[in-house]
């Protein structure tokens, strides 16, 4: 038998592989190099991914994050952007598990609000911060401050709303700190209700209204009549006369329509009440005055920033967010769920059904005459499933430091079953308005 060695002595032999080393390497190369085109190496994940480590209260350190299988994990390497495919149903979804994490805790961030911070007053089950929402037809990618940066370089968002609206400002202020510091440049009013932050790093500036009614009112008080006066025929200038400054505007409204309120469809005409016992006015609920205060606002949007205005506005409105009282709100377990709801536990009706539906029909309204106007878009931020599947997600007792500490319960314990943990569900939010902060720039630009 010829060995391989004596094959090589040979000259015809030498000769052969002589040429045939060139061509294997030429024929090889090709090949090598389009693997590596259509299949590149996989780098470590972006920061912008990785989770900060979620950093408790003293009596809650030593928990660790609850474990998912793997197959039950929202992977983040399947997810696509959600652009590239069909026009997106945020809506239809439901809460999976998700061994990430939220982008911040509640040491990352110094702008949550102290009632929302659960982690800092001891919520020690910290399984509530491992979920994601997962649309059933499409993607959601988890925020990207980078993206968000790009978008909105040189320009001003702006919350106006409810405390639902500081909510979610207070969120998205959260996530942008994770890359890059915000600098608070103006305050004003009781409990800050008015703020302005900038990061000069992209020069974005974020700011947030309080007007709980989005038209002109007065709240009730201690001192004057316990109802409110509702205008519902003129906007609240407090934020009207800073309009042509936006470029983006997330409205928030609805919690603050349910209290006592005297109706106003001009100064001195009176349409009616709502639980106005005592008064001589017609009792004709919230729902048509909720309408009428949607109504009024945006027209006073289109008509002052139509086609007269150089700089486009993109306009949002966040549905309504339901909230899980399952008991009195001053007593122990007011909003003691510690899991999301299944699709099939938790279905939308009554009044939270009927306010979304208020909302979405007169962002409906307001979309078919925008049309005529240039450099103006409207769209609902539709959060409404989103929150309802989301009973865990509340302060509950958290909403004050250490509400156990005395290591019983007492027998009032005042609970927030509103507004949200930070971080918590609320996030969601932001990442929903960034996709279609996404879908509009591929569109024609935002």
């Amino acid at each position: 038998m010829v060995s391989i060695t004596n094959l090589l002595k040979e000259p015809r032999h030498s000769q052969f592989i002589k040429k045939l080393i060139p061509w294997t390497i030429y024929a090889l190369l090709p090949i090598a190099l389009f693997r590596l085109y259509f299949h590149p190496v996989h780098l470590p994940d972006s920061p912008i991914h990785r989770t900060p480590q979620i950093i408790a209260s003293s009596s809650s350190s030593s928990l660790s994050p609850p474990h998912f299988s793997p197959s039950s994990v929202h992977e983040e390497e399947e997810e696509v952007n959600a652009i590239n495919e069909t026009p997106c149903d945020y809506t239809d979804g439901q809460w999976v598990p998700d061994k990430l994490g939220p982008l911040y805790n509640g040491s990352t961030c110094g702008t949550i609000k102290d009632a929302q911070n659960c982690l800092a007053h001891g919520r020690s089950d910290l399984g509530y911060l491992y979920w994601r929402w997962k649309p059933h037809k499409c993607s959601l990618p988890r925020f990207d401050p980078s993206k968000f940066f790009h978008l909105m370089t040189n320009k001003h968002i702006a919350f106006i709303g409810d405390s639902m609206a500081r909510n979610q400002l207070e969120s998205l202020l959260c996530i942008l700190a994770s890359v890059s510091t915000p600098e608070l440049v103006y305050t004003s009013g009781e409990d800050n209700k008015f703020r302005r932050w900038n990061f000069p790093s992209h020069n974005l500036t974020v700011s947030v209204y309080w007007s709980p009614f989005l038209v002109d009112g007065i709240e009730k008080s201690n001192a004057g009549p316990n109802h409110n006066e509702l205008f519902l025929h003129r906007v609240n200038e407090k934020w009207a006369v800073d309009l042509d400054g936006f470029n983006l505007v997330v409205f928030s409204i609805g919690h603050w329509y349910l209290h006592p309120a005297v109706y106003y469809e001009g100064d001195d005409s009176i349409m009616g009440c709502h639980y106005c016992p005592g008064l001589n006015h017609t009792e004709i609920g919230f729902y048509d005055a909720l309408r009428k205060g949607l109504r009024t606002t945006f027209e006073a949007v289109i008509d002052r920033r139509g086609s007269s205005s150089s700089n486009e506005l993109g306009i949002f409105l966040a549905t309504f967010s339901p909230s899980h009282f399952e008991g009195e709100w001053d007593k122990a377990g007011a909003c003691p769920k510690t899991k999301p709801y299944k699709e099939s536990e938790k279905k939308l009706e009554g009044m939270d059904a009927e306010i979304r539906a208020i909302e979405v029909e007169e962002v409906e309204e307001a979309k078919g005459r925008a049309k005529q106007s240039g450099g103006l878009r409207i769209a609902a931020l539709d959060v409404t499933k989103v929150s309802l599947l989301r009973p865990d997600g509340h302060p509950g007792p958290y909403m004050h430091p250490f509400p156990y500490g005395n290591g019983g319960v007492g027998e009032r314990v005042q609970n927030d079953c509103v507004h949200w943990c930070l971080p918590g569900p609320v996030d969601t939010w932001n990442e929903i308005l960034l996709q279609i902060m996404n879908s509009w720039e591929q569109q024609s630009g935002l």
